[in-house]
């Protein structure tokens, strides 16, 4: 271990135990792991299997971070086995699980069921409307799986992620793919990659606005800090004029012409370099209300 200005520079390796889930970084205990290596990790849900998507690398780690949990050892044959064994477990306790919320009649959809390595705790993923009042399905639960009971209550967003499915592109969904964390998407995003505002158009399988509207903001941002908007008065290299449309990423704009105040208007098209904004096109207060409120 070496101290590296605030920081400490020390060997790493970074586990994920679920698909497009976190990585979490340990201490590889003096072990070199290939990546794609199947591992066995304490963590504080207890013995868990991963997967090494980051092999021994030396990196600058936050002292927040110390001390780094040590991997336990690379998975055996008999691991595997233990782990395909959990996986037909957690296909039993969801039948359970649901046999169960009828019986109490509960106003909550069963999303998926997870069984730690160890078997030392099972968890059920739902979804409601609103609070559910779940003591007695616990108590029912632990008398027949004879471990620890825990419900968690989850989004929309993360009920697709368990569940999967394929997007209005027609690829699997990015948050069960690669995503491990959701970003806050705004119907402004929408606005300025000047995408229909359809919520058709727009949503995603879970009914929010797309995670990929957020993937090229960044790039919209930049390109539209020299592109005029639609209303905005310009002047062009033949006249002055009223912006009608726009192509944000050709960086092209349509304008409403005039080269003499007598002449007749003439509809132009011209690169946004070589116009320039005279009057920036007012927006209802109402409307600037209206583009802040719908974020997810």
């Amino acid at each position: 271990m070496e101290k590296q200005g605030k920081f400490l520079r020390l060997e790493i390796i970074g586990i994920r135990f679920k698909q497009a889930g976190k990585i979490y970084y340990f201490d590889p205990d003096g072990k070199h792991i290939e990546g794609n290596t199947g591992v066995i990790a304490e963590t504080i849900r207890g013995m868990e299997y991963g997967t090494c998507v980051i092999s021994n690398r030396i990196a600058d780690v936050d002292p927040a971070w110390m001390p780094l949990r040590k991997l336990t050892r690379i998975a055996t044959e008999r691991d595997l086995e233990t782990l395909s064994a959990n996986k037909k477990r957690e296909v039993d306790a969801f039948d359970v699980c649901l046999q169960k919320i009828e019986k109490h009649k509960l106003g909550m959809k069963l999303v998926d069921v997870e069984l730690t390595f160890d078997a030392s705790k099972i968890i059920f993923y739902f979804t409601a409307d609103g609070r559910v009042d779940f003591r007695e399905l616990v108590k029912d639960l632990a008398s027949v799986f004879r471990m620890r009971i825990e419900l968690r209550q989850i989004g929309v967003r993360d009920e697709s992620k368990l569940m999967n499915g394929i997007g209005v592109c027609g690829r699997t969904l990015c948050c069960s793919t690669f995503l491990p964390d959701f970003h806050s998407v705004s119907i402004k995003m929408a606005k300025d990659q000047n995408l229909s505002l359809s919520p058709t158009k727009i949503s995603g399988v879970c009914g929010r606005l797309m995670c990929c509207l957020k993937y090229e903001e960044e790039h919209y941002n930049e390109l539209n800090k020299i592109m005029p908007g639609v209303g905005d008065i310009i002047k062009a290299p033949d006249g002055e004029g009223e912006v009608i449309s726009t192509s944000i990423l050709r960086q092209t704009l349509r304008a409403v012409i005039r080269k003499k105040p007598e002449d007749a208007p003439s509809i132009n098209t011209y690169h946004a370099k070589d116009v320039k904004i005279l009057k920036k096109a007012e927006v209802p207060e109402f409307e600037e209300r209206r583009r802040g409120k719908y974020r997810d």
